[in-house]
């Protein structure tokens, strides 16, 4: 691993990005997709977790550059379109504008060959509720490969402490920059797996 921020610095870096105009979610989905279609074969069954925030934009953004691909790709929408933020509901939209398919529970006897973690990223400060606590066993209980976007969900990604039982990653790829939680020894590095990082062309200033 290489260097890591803290949480704040990186919101700080997004947060002028797009304030110059620039559209992150559509590229860190299309990240998220050319990363996970390099670690499957064609036609695998991939499963897009996605959570009620901007996480969850980045997986519904990630599963339709698969679909896009060929790829065979279903997502778990748990807490439904309604109140997602605006980019995240564009992604729901357009993911549902090309026909894929979304479930708000598993379907009995489903198993994917890939899972994408987008419960929850960055963001996440307080332990996962009961019910997402449920479905983060069931994925791990799977023993399936699973790549996290930002953060394993269920890892505070500042501190690198559990806030429940988190997914277990075999790779976590960060978008602007690694957040600190992932390198701190503890939980948080134990999750992640192979930790990558896709800048997005964002720069975290010095210092910032």
């Amino acid at each position: 691993m290489s260097t890591s921020y803290p949480v704040a610095r990186i919101r700080e870096a997004e947060r002028q990005a797009l304030a110059q105009g620039r559209r992150l979610m559509p590229l860190a989905g299309a990240a998220a997709a050319r990363y996970a279609a390099a670690q499957v074969r064609p036609g695998t069954a991939v499963l897009a977790l996605a959570g009620p925030g901007n996480n969850g934009g980045d997986a519904l953004e990630a599963a339709a550059g698969l679909r896009a691909m060929g790829h065979d790709v279903r997502v778990l929408l748990p807490s439904g379109a309604r109140g997602l933020p605006a980019d995240a509901a564009h992604a729901h939209a357009r993911w549902q504008a090309a026909g894929g398919e979304t479930w708000s529970t598993l379907e009995p006897g489903f198993m994917p060959g890939l899972v994408i973690d987008g419960l929850f990223g960055i963001g996440l400060n307080r332990p996962l509720g009961a019910d997402w606590q449920a479905l983060v066993d069931r994925v791990n209980a799977w023993d399936v490969p699973v790549l996290a976007l930002d953060v394993p969900s269920g890892i505070d990604a500042d501190t690198g402490q559990a806030l429940g039982r988190p997914i277990r990653a075999h790779w976590t790829l960060s978008f602007i920059g690694r957040a600190r939680g992932l390198e701190l020894p503890g939980p948080g590095r134990d999750a992640c797996g192979v930790s990558e990082v896709d800048s997005l062309g964002v720069v975290i200033p010095d210092g910032a």
